[in-house]
């Protein structure tokens, strides 16, 4: 199903924390039009071109190098294709490779690249963006009145914009507060409160901040409360707050005010940090140091006072959150006068509300709802393919899941095409590596695997683990069908003649308390989750997933490390 036509079809891991890593389970100065990407500042729209390390063959059927006579194993495989190939030249190179590697090895059954599913008023002017987040300020009501209500299926876990890591409440907090770079609705980074943005040196790149901002309170924006809010979140002694969003910055360790140059802050990393603009791109609402200093806690997670397009005038917990346009807003007025939250954990509920005309928006339409959706005049579904990838890991040091035959085969047992249109109503795309189609470091030449039970089968008997009894565990209600998705899953590997497979629904929280309690030996054997990337950068989804001492990884691979740590040593240009 093209993106066209979507209604028809290691230095990350020294600064993350366990809650952080939760919720992403749930040189040249460059102006406003992203720049040229020569340090990472392209926002991954083109995914690099393959000519510096994607060679290595296609991948497309799998990369098992299998004759069964010359294995380094019980498997009988040889060895994967990716570890004899060359060195690569580029970062783009070395990203690719491990995605190569990835695929070739299999540590995940690959599933799908699911999609935000929106339902919205018809008489709204309104496109999705792919990294889940709601910007307000982009709709305009075309008919009716000039108030917009969107429902989620949870409201905020308090206002504070650095105490917390989910997207209900990003949703929610980004409305009232500006970042120092910003993304558009395809992902490209374009101008935010900074005006350019240079690589100074290793480790030091400096923002240009603009001139006319004001706070909702009346005061002129400076960069000392920029240099503030970044290290109010990367410093635990800074603000009153140990930040869960510390790893969104990865790399970063501090923030001043230039003193050599007027309205600028530099911003120092260990090390050259690649991704340093797709970070600030994503991450760091900038919030005014006094306002803040000058209360506590629970004041900051009742009230906001940032230079986003709206202003809060009524917050009732749980309940819903009322915004007003902010007239003096530097981009100019939204189109919006009234913005409404609130939420509905009940998908029918939502559906419900927006079908009676209570609600303009909400969020994770399910795939049997659309059809109503649709049909009803006033209302349709809206969908994007997102920045989360849905995937079963399947950990390396447990029988049978430490056969590199045994994973591939779990992966040619699966037929996604059918779980794509039967489960997911075609909102969703097929995956063969850990990293998107148009993010920094995809490898365009690796395909999903084929469907194919009769290679599972003499996969598995080439494993040793014929008979092999096992367990899918799952959240229920966290991702788009994710119960159903499982139970399809199980029931193609089931259907192997000499495997068997059943799931156990799990509540996500404590399903993701096992798989972030630093012990791997606690996390389940097999289990469904999901993982958003809004840095466009391979490197956040592999480092944290995949390499030794990720924060959920499932694989262990000195080789696979070498490659991320040398990704992690080069500009993406180089």
């Amino acid at each position: 199903m093209s993106e066209e036509n979507n209604l028809d079809r290691r230095r990350f891991l020294t600064y993350g924390s366990a809650t952080a890593s939760a919720v992403a389970l749930a040189g040249c100065v460059f102006g406003g039009d992203g720049g040229d990407g020569s340090d990472g500042s392209d926002g991954g729209s083109d995914g690099g071109d393959g000519s510096d390390g994607s060679d290595g063959g296609d991948g497309s059927d799998g990369g098992d190098d299998m004759d069964g006579d010359d294995g380094d194993g019980m498997d009988g495989l040889g060895e994967a294709e990716w570890r004899s190939m060359e060195e690569p030249e580029t970062r783009i190179g070395y990203l690719e490779r491990a995605n190569l590697a990835a695929h070739q090895e299999s540590p995940w059954i690959f599933l799908n690249r699911q999609f935000s599913v929106y339902g919205k008023a018809t008489r709204l002017d309104w496109e999705p963006r792919r990294d889940e987040l709601i910007a307000a300020y982009d709709i305009t009501p075309t008919e009716g009145d000039s108030e917009v209500v969107i429902t989620q299926g949870q409201l905020d876990s308090g206002l504070d914009p650095h105490d917390h890591r989910e997207t209900p409440t990003d949703n929610i907090v980004t409305q009232a507060h500006d970042s120092v770079l910003e993304r558009d609705r395809e992902g490209n980074i374009i101008e935010g409160l900074a005006e350019e943005w240079e690589r100074v040196e290793e480790g030091h790149v400096r923002f240009h901040l603009r001139e006319g901002v004001t706070f909702h309170n009346g005061d002129e924006l400076t960069p000392a409360d920029v240099a503030y809010s970044i290290n109010r979140i990367v410093d635990p002694e800074v603000g009153g707050l140990e930040s869960p969003q510390r790893d969104q910055l990865a790399g970063v360790t501090s923030a001043e005010v230039a003193g050599d140059a007027e309205r600028a802050v530099d911003v120092f990393s260990d090390g050259l940090n690649p991704i340093v603009f797709q970070e600030f791109a994503t991450y760091c609402d900038v919030v005014q140091r006094d306002w803040i200093e000058e209360r506590q806690s629970g004041e900051i997670n009742r009230d906001m006072n940032g230079t986003g397009p709206f202003r809060v005038v009524d917050y009732e917990s749980d309940v819903e959150v009322v915004f007003e346009a902010y007239e003096d807003y530097w981009r100019g007025e939204p189109d919006i006068d009234r913005l409404v939250f609130r939420g509905a954990s009940e998908d029918s509920t939502r559906v419900n509300q927006l079908l009676q005309g209570e609600t303009d928006v909400i969020v994770n339409v399910p795939p049997e709802e659309v059809s109503r959706v649709q049909g009803e005049g006033t209302t349709e579904v809206a969908p994007v393919p997102s920045t989360r990838i849905i995937y079963n890991a399947m950990r390396f040091d447990v029988e049978p899941f430490d056969s590199r035959a045994f994973r591939m085969a779990m992966n040619y047992a699966i037929d996604l095409e059918s779980i794509i249109e039967d489960v997911l109503n075609g909102f969703a795309a097929q995956t063969g590596q850990p990293t998107l189609e148009g993010f920094v470091g995809y490898n365009e030449d690796v395909d999903p695997y084929p469907y194919d039970p009769e290679r599972a089968e003499e996969l598995v008997a080439m494993s040793g683990y014929e008979g092999a009894e096992i367990e899918l565990h799952t959240p229920v209600g966290r991702y788009l069908s994710d119960l159903e998705i499982a139970q399809t899953v199980a029931g193609f590997v089931d259907d192997l003649d000499n495997v068997s497979a059943s799931v156990q629904q799990r509540d996500f929280g404590g399903l993701v308390e096992e798989l972030l309690d630093g012990d791997i030996t606690t996390s389940p054997d097999w289990y469904l989750i999901g993982w958003g990337n809004a840095t466009f950068d391979a490197s956040q989804t592999l480092i944290p997933l995949l390499t030794s001492d990720g924060a959920l990884t499932t694989f262990k691979d000195e080789d696979f490390d070498h490659l991320i740590d040398r990704s992690q040593e080069l500009p993406t240009n180089e």
